[in-house]
């Protein structure tokens, strides 16, 4: 059975870019364009790992994950970040200390970000 990953990301272009390198992978790839949806998506398919943009509109990748991990059903599913410019070493301790599984930056470096999937998964 293919493993499931979600992909919560405002971007289209990094939407269809990751849909399509986790694709090929041989991942079943759901998507959700802002905190709200993504949520919403996660408890609907309850997907192996969620990959989770920070700044989105309607619901943040933060809020959403607090969301996340305050309900049953979510609680238990990785969830790695993504961010860009930001100050991302602050992000990534905030979102580490809150239980996210990492934190990978844009743009993306193909070989780490596969590892760093590949290794969330197992």
């Amino acid at each position: 059975m293919k493993k499931k990953i979600l992909i919560v990301d405002d971007e289209p272009g990094i939407v269809r870019l990751l849909s399509i390198r986790l694709e090929a992978k041989g991942y079943e790839v759901f998507v959700a364009h802002d905190g709200v949806k993504g949520v919403e998506m996660a408890v609907k398919e309850i997907p192996d790992l969620i990959l989770m943009d920070v700044k989105m509109p309607h619901g943040g990748g933060i809020g959403a994950f607090e969301k996340l991990i305050q309900l049953n059903i979510t609680k238990g599913i990785p969830v790695i970040f993504m961010t860009a410019s930001y100050p991302k070493l602050a992000i990534e301790n905030q979102v580490l200390k809150m239980g996210a599984k990492g934190c990978i930056a844009k743009p993306f470096v193909s070989k780490d970000f596969e590892q760093t999937i590949a290794m969330t998964l197992g």
